[in-house]
């Protein structure tokens, strides 16, 4: 597990760091490229390995209009990914105009250097930073020499190669594509949160369903739908199947909700954290004409499920 910090001012003092920097929103397959290039450079020295990330999101303090960017994951969910990849270090820094208006002289020299004991640094060739985004690889490469640190390139031909990017990853979420999100991710999309009391009336057509509540309004969830899932409980793995919408047979709030059907499951849980792996989408949300209708759609649901999981 890296040693994490959300504090400059707590940060150890170190001198031989190798340095990756980035928002690394869903830590990604592109993502762990870089990670794993970081890694061979570290291995046979006596350097620690950083990832300078971010919180907020830079979209959302440089353009705060732009309301609507949602993230794959959340700082929490991004961190416990990023500790699977053996880094040393993460340095979450809160980002704010004010970081965002440093020269890149200030940057390089105050924060990299001093601070962070940069020796190496892997960036990706269309890094920008400083005040007016005035700063790239070129602008570290004039300052390596002077400060005693290498700049190692992630090249276009890298990147592109592996033609994955945050925002690729989030249209396919959007869309409700969770096989692609998967693909680009290396893992299955994820969602996070408490289960609370609903209306119970699933239980009483034979699908009793957890409600679940999403604690970061920031976190981007799949389209409107039903999907095959599989759900981590108190350490325990589940199938289940999930829908996200307004359930429109039975409520006319027009709320959207999230409620997953846990197979073979008959626990209280209420307040509890789950975990829901999206594993397949089945189908749009629809209104039914009675409660009869829904439990033979829920039947179907469930025989679809079962082989989307086995």
């Amino acid at each position: 597990m890296p040693k994490v910090y959300f504090n400059l001012n707590d940060f150890p003092s170190l001198q031989n760091t190798i340095i990756t920097i980035g928002t690394f929103d869903g830590v990604h397959k592109g993502h762990r490229k870089i990670l794993q290039r970081v890694n061979e450079l570290k291995s046979n020295t006596n350097y620690q390995s950083l990832v300078f990330t971010f919180d907020p999101h830079p979209r959302k303090v440089l353009f705060p209009e732009q309301k609507d960017l949602k993230l794959i994951t959340t700082t929490d969910e991004k961190i416990e990914l990023l500790a699977s990849t053996g880094i040393d270090y993460v340095l979450v820094y809160p980002f704010s105009k004010e970081f965002a208006d440093l020269s890149s002289e200030e940057y390089i020299g105050r924060i990299l250097k001093e601070k962070l004991g940069v020796k190496k640094i892997i960036i990706g060739y269309d890094h920008r930073f400083g005040r007016n985004r005035e700063g790239n690889i070129d602008t570290l490469r004039q300052y390596a020499a002077k400060l005693d640190f290498e700049v190692h390139e992630i090249s276009a031909e890298d990147i592109n190669s592996i033609n994955i990017s945050s925002s690729h990853i989030r249209k396919a979420i959007d869309k409700g594509d969770v096989e692609i999100a998967a693909d680009f991710l290396g893992y299955p999309f994820f969602i996070s949160g408490i289960v609370t009391e609903g209306k119970k009336l699933g239980r009483t057509i034979g699908y009793p369903t957890a409600n679940i509540k999403i604690m970061d309004p920031d976190k981007i969830l799949p389209a409107i739908g039903v999907y095959a899932v599989t759900v981590k409980v108190g350490g325990s793995d589940y199938q289940g199947m999930l829908n996200i919408g307004t359930n429109p047979t039975t409520d006319t709030d027009n709320k959207i909700k999230i409620e997953v059907n846990i197979f073979d499951f008959d626990k209280t849980i209420y307040g509890e954290n789950i975990r829901i792996n999206f594993v397949k989408r089945l189908r749009d949300e629809v209104k039914f004409a009675n409660l009869e209708e829904l439990k033979n759609q829920l039947y179907l649901d469930k025989v679809n499920t079962l082989k989307a999981l086995n």
